[in-house]
């Protein structure tokens, strides 16, 4: 069965969350139950969930507590609100939190399907852009390190530590961009170049590629430096993943 999410419901009111809990597992979703907010912080932090469905009107949360400590345990991290009570207060505050619904009881099951999957979708692609970031962080530095040791290439470049140094890098930077790629061709069947260049930051990978293609220039001038033939096939490898990577 294909990992649809994981879900965690809030709410003191007890046949609620069972009952919500039911259908959603019926649909493919893992789900947890809190009957507080005290206790779904403490779930919170020490399970991973893609999506909150809270109650208002629960111990913890009357002023949405719950919701503003989310932001600091789990960024971006889409909720639903459930309330028996609607009021304009939870409504204006909800707009500058990561509210994707704000739904009064009672509600039709299919509302709330709907955004739990439109809101998932998006959360799991935020989690991979995000990730994808990090590691664009990561290979800047390497990229570094690494054209900081060629520069001052010497005989010591030859021992087996160096060697393996600069294998395991370039391997890590080499499928990180092929997963790059993947990520990319999948999100754009469904979206815009645009969007995934607001996501990504469009400057950033055009930074990262020149490091590359730098990085493996710098690498084609010294090779001498190096006698080991697997180097020299991870520089080949990374020159047509430049070529393939837009």
């Amino acid at each position: 069965m294909a990992d649809l999410g994981r879900i965690l419901i809030a709410d003191d009111e007890e046949s609620f969350s069972r009952s919500t809990a039911d259908l959603l597992r019926e649909e493919g979703y893992e789900c947890d139950i809190s009957p507080d907010a005290e206790t779904a912080i403490r779930m919170l932090k020490t399970s991973r969930y893609d999506i909150l469905i809270s109650d208002i009107h629960m111990p913890g949360n009357f002023k949405l507590e719950l919701v503003k400590e989310l932001t600091i345990i789990a960024e971006g991290m889409p909720v639903i609100l459930v309330t028996g009570q609607p009021s304009l207060d939870t409504a204006t505050q909800s707009i500058s939190l990561p509210v994707v619904a704000y739904i009064a009881k009672p509600f039709e099951f299919e509302t709330l399907l709907m955004h739990v999957k439109n809101s998932i979708n998006k959360y799991r692609t935020y989690r991979s852009f995000q990730s994808t970031s990090k590691r664009l962080q990561e290979w800047q530095r390497d990229l570094e390190d690494i054209k900081e040791l060629v520069s001052s290439a010497s005989a010591t470049l030859t021992s087996v530590p160096m060697n393996t140094f600069f294998k395991l890098t370039f391997r890590n930077i080499a499928n990180s961009l092929l997963d790059l790629e993947h990520l990319i061709e999948g999100f754009n069947t469904n979206r815009g170049e645009q969007y995934v260049c607001n996501l990504l930051d469009c400057p950033s990978i055009k930074k990262m590629k020149n490091g590359l293609i730098e990085s493996v220039e710098v690498l084609r001038k010294t090779k001498e430096s190096f006698k080991s033939k697997e180097i020299e096939m991870l520089r080949k490898k990374l020159d047509m993943i430049i070529k393939e990577v837009k």
